[in-house]
């Protein structure tokens, strides 16, 4: 028996090996390179133009002059993570309690943006929200917006677009959450003359928790580092730091730069994560 139990812990660490190693080819490899990088020396010229001098001023550097993409990428992810949270949650109780025989198909259309580049689905809100589109003329009619106002090259069309695109990560394990809520769980709260307000954030918000952090975090990380959205959606004026980082590597060609920036954003969303995480009370989704 014991022999047997040896055996099957070998076989278990074998399993382990193909993942493992994709990690160190596919992961640690890789940071740690970023992370030599982000210690060059800009100044050298040993290695692509660059000394290996463990420069750790990189980090305060580049900190000092890049803090407001930083808190301009962090700004739009959480409004984006928010907009995002408030309209999938609806649809994913919607789809959990209502959709009865099109659940699946309701959850189908949900994925169904992923079937298209998520290029294509940046550049077509560039098409929406242009001058001379629909949305920009219906609320000009309305007198929302000013003859000469616009929407497009704004901060509100980058939010747009980050909620547009990332609203399936928070819609999926939401549903995944709230439909394994109980029923009769729901309709215990009203017996006990609770009304759907108070039932819905005793009940069920609290059940569903899990869903919901695991959802905003699944908006918020990608989001925190996209820059194709402020790329095409925005301008100058809105900058994030993925746009700063691509500068960086591409058109400056400035590796340490770049890398340090890489490093600092990492940093920065894990150190909100495991705040977030811990505040929430979720810490096993970690």
């Amino acid at each position: 028996m014991a022999a047997g139990v040896r055996r099957r812990g070998k076989v278990g660490y074998l399993l382990m090996v193909p993942a493992t190693l994709w990690l160190l080819v596919f992961f640690v490899v890789p940071f740690y390179s970023l992370v030599a990088t982000s210690l060059f020396d800009p100044s050298g010229s040993d290695f692509r133009g660059y000394d290996m001098t463990y420069h750790w001023q990189n980090y305060a550097d580049v900190l000092q002059a890049y803090w407001r993409p930083f808190l301009r990428s962090i700004w739009y992810a959480a409004l984006a993570t928010l907009i995002c949270l408030v309209l999938g949650y609806v649809l994913a109780y919607a789809i959990a309690f209502k959709a009865g025989r099109w659940k699946n198909l309701l959850l189908v259309l949900v994925i169904a943006p992923f079937f298209t580049s998520f290029l294509v689905r940046t550049l077509s809100w560039q098409l929406i929200l242009s001058d001379h589109g629909w949305v920009v003329r219906s609320l000009q009619f309305v007198h929302l917006l000013g003859p000469e106002d616009r929407l497009l090259a704004t901060p509100a069309a980058i939010v747009a677009g980050l909620a547009y695109n990332f609203l399936p990560f928070m819609v999926l394990p939401l549903f995944a959450s709230i439909d394994k809520i109980d029923p009769r769980l729901v309709e215990a709260s009203s017996d006990l003359y609770a009304n759907p307000f108070v039932g819905f954030f005793k009940v069920t918000w609290p059940l569903s928790l899990p869903g919901v952090v695991s959802g905003t975090l699944l908006t918020f990380i990608p989001a925190a580092g996209d820059y194709i959205n402020a790329e095409f959606l925005g301008s100058t004026n809105q900058r994030v730091i993925g746009n700063v980082i691509q500068g960086q590597f591409v058109d400056a060609n400035n590796a340490p730069v770049a890398a340090s920036l890489s490093v600092l954003l990492m940093l920065i969303i894990v150190a909100m994560v495991l705040v977030y995480v811990r505040r929430a009370g979720t810490e096993e989704l970690l």
